[in-house]
């Protein structure tokens, strides 16, 4: 209960200044929000944006428990993300750019304040202070920095103003002794011209896993994070800002329980010790925006450094046998990024967006294996170096003709990944461009139609592979869109149809033979996939109390050609399917708002659904095919003008899935004995039932 202790303490402290605050209205709303992003570096009504794009609001994040930005795809249409260890993640948009082991690029960009972060693990941090977030969905590669080619994640935290803001929240739920607790405040130095901010936030989760032989919680997840940052008007013309963060982060690292199919929801693993992982990140960012009058350019420059640090260890037999015993002495990921933009208007119907980007990281990993521990006590030891460099330069021409525009875009990309134990290296030099085309039929009702070309780099595997170097993969998006509101603005309608053509699918990891016999774990191209769907987001306000919002996506992604992935293992193609990519997922939100006086009580439902899905093997004759699944979020809100108090309920009806799942052949091509060779599967997290407070001004 440490946050309520926290939260009392601040509350009584602040309660003075809440005093002569200006109380929150709790009146309800009488049309749907207008919503705005800045999905085009440039902010725009959502309505108005021609592109596909979720808006993931800070109330969202708070009302359906939200900790991590893994944890947005069920509200997102097209988005899908999983994840079998703190430091990583699988993720996909409309099955492309889909992203299934750590030392993959990530072909879903993913963007912190505009930054480029340049692995999946950084799905698992912290989110502290978020303003919103946006899931844009095909290639972005004439907009955003790197590795854009299914769609891009863009998370916007809240800059200091003059306005000043505080808030403090907190919530505990069982029964995995779930609790969190965060206090943001910001405002000003020196009014309108310095201003700062500052953050902390924890949160704790046993997990509904436990490890039945060593004891304990086998899939937790514990978070620390601080951030800081100012904010100086220099001159009317020029402003910059200074952004600094702190998180730990620690939980499972792959604690899969044996099961005997996928009907075998099982929660009890049997591990000669947990299998656990813990990963700091630390870093900064200076951007400078300047205005230019005299060619009425704005001008944005950013520079930023990022540095994470992780070390694990595990139970590589995933049993009670003690075969291996696998320990990371450490992992080491540094990141600098630049990017350079210019925003020019010529004249009110034409402007472009033009921009330089540079990146490179370097990933420094030891890993220990020991086989047979305590008795034979044979080393396994690998280390590897990688270096990426990219760069690239970008740009949208804009040409608006009475209701119609016409938006250009190209990009020039060149990647270079060089590899200390592979003499070879990977280097290519990529065109991106991009075609919409947009009419406004009125101000609330728009449609488009774009063509685009995204790219994700390839990189290289290590001494044996037969392949030491994998090709980057690439898109062509064909793209129909509508973006409709009624005349009374009490309901909005976005839709689009989209296909994808997508080339050298780097697909699933897999494990190639050497020329010695034994088996390698490798990156590859698997192949060509076809993608086809259609997805509809909606928000109805019928009366001023009720609110209904939902989102669905229909899709059809299949591997149409597996060649490369037979060419390269010598073994059959599993399944067509795209690894834990579903057919169909929805999400359906309800609130309903009943005024008490000044007061008002608040209640929220919502209902999400995700179509059945494969899991991973290395044999068509095994397929695991997981069921698709149901989870309903409620929660009861009392607001007190700028209080609010909370229950709520997470998976409301206590239902089992499958979070990832690896079918037995894995473990019997990589060597382990037949006794040892079996199903893996990691369940999602099962019912919670808590409370939440909060106070902001």
């Amino acid at each position: 209960m440490r946050f309520m202790t926290a939260l009392a303490v601040t509350t009584a402290l602040v309660a003075p200044v809440a005093a002569h605050a200006q109380t929150t209205s709790t009146t309800p709303q009488t049309t749907v929000n207008e919503v705005v992003v800045t999905a085009r570096k440039r902010e725009e009504r959502l309505k108005d944006v021609p592109i596909a794009v979720t808006a993931v609001s800070a109330e969202m994040l708070q009302r359906e428990q939200i900790y991590q930005v893994k944890d947005i795809a069920a509200y997102a249409p097209g988005l899908n993300i999983n994840s079998d260890a703190v430091g990583r993640s699988f993720i996909s948009i409309r099955g492309i750019g889909a992203t299934l082991i750590d030392t993959v690029q990530p072909g879903v960009g993913i963007f912190v304040d505009g930054i480029y972060e340049p692995d999946t693990s950084y799905l698992n941090s912290p989110l502290l202070d978020v303003q919103q977030i946006e899931v844009l969905r095909g290639p972005q590669g004439t907009l955003f920095g790197n590795n854009t080619l299914g769609g891009a994640i863009s998370v916007t935290t809240r800059q200091p103003s003059d306005t000043p803001h505080f808030s403090i929240s907190g919530a505990y739920a069982g029964p995995d002794d779930f609790n969190s607790g965060a206090v943001t405040a910001s405002g000003p130095i020196v009014p309108g011209v310095l201003q700062a901010k500052i953050g902390l936030s924890f949160h704790d989760q046993d997990g509904f896993e436990k490890n039945t032989l060593a004891g304990g919680y086998a899939n937790p997840l514990y978070q620390r994070s601080a951030d800081a940052g100012l904010r100086w008007q220099a001159s009317p013309n020029a402003v910059f800002t200074l952004n600094g963060y702190y998180n730990q982060v620690k939980g499972g690292e792959t604690p899969y329980v044996d099961v005997t199919g996928v009907k075998d929801y099982s929660e009890n693993e049997t591990y000669n010790y947990n299998s656990l992982a813990q990963y700091t990140y630390a870093g900064g960012n200076l951007k400078g925006v300047f205005d230019v009058p005299q060619i009425n350019t704005t001008v944005t420059a950013v520079a930023a450094y990022d540095t994470r640090f992780g070390t694990a260890s595990g139970d590589g037999d995933f049993g009670p046998v003690n075969y291996i015993d696998v320990a990371h002495g450490g992992n080491t990921l540094n990141t600098e990024t630049a990017e350079l933009r210019f925003d020019t208007h010529y004249n009110a119907n034409v402007s472009s967006l033009i921009g330089l980007f540079a990146d490179q990281s370097t990933t420094n990993t030891d890993v220990n294996d020991v086989l047979l521990p305590g008795v034979l006590n044979l080393p396994d030891n690998e280390s590897d170096h990688a270096h990426i460099e990219a760069q690239a330069v970008y740009g949208t021409l804009f040409w608006k003709v009475n209701t119609i525009e016409l938006a250009a875009g190209l990009r020039l990309d060149h990647q270079v990944v060089k590899d200390a134990a592979d003499p070879e290296h990977y280097e290519t030099t990529q065109l991106e461009p991009r075609l919409t085309l947009t009419k406004h039929w009125t101000s609330d009702w728009m449609t488009y139609a774009s063509i685009s070309r995204g790219f994700r780099g390839g990189g290289t595997n290590g001494p044996g592979a037969p392949n030491p170097i994998y090709q980057g993969d690439s898109v062509w998006t064909y793209e129909l869109g509508t973006k409709w509101e009624s005349d009374d603005h009490k309901l909005s309608l976005d839709a689009d149809v989209f296909y994808n053509d997508y080339s050298n699918f780097i697909g699933q990891n897999s494990l190639a033979p050497t020329p010695g016999g034994a088996f390698v774990a490798i990156n590859l191209n698997t192949g060509q996939v076809e993608s086809y769907g259609a997805e509809v987001e909606a928000d109805w306000r019928p009366t001023e109390r009720w609110d209904f919002n939902a989102g669905l996506t229909l899709l059809h992604a299949r591997i149409t050609d597996g060649s490369e992935y037979v060419k390269t293992t010598g073994m059959a193609l599993p399944d067509d399917r795209i690894l834990f990519t579903p057919d169909w997922n929805f999400d359906l939100n309800g609130s309903y708002t009943q005024p008490i006086g000044d007061d008002a009580l608040r209640f929220d439902g919502t209902l999400i659904g995700k179509g059945d899905r494969v899991g991973s093997t290395l044999t068509p004759t095994s397929v695991p095919d997981l069921p698709a699944y149901y989870i309903v979020n409620t929660s009861i809100t009392y607001i007190h003008g700028r209080y609010q108090l909370a229950v709520f309920a997470t998976n409301l009806t206590d239902t089992k899935y499958w979070e990832s799942y690896l079918d037995s052949s894995l473990l019997s091509v990589a060597g382990f004995p037949a006794a040892l060779s079996h199903d893996l599967g990691l369940e999602g997290d099962r019912r919670r039932v808590g409370v939440r407070a909060s106070y902001k001004f």
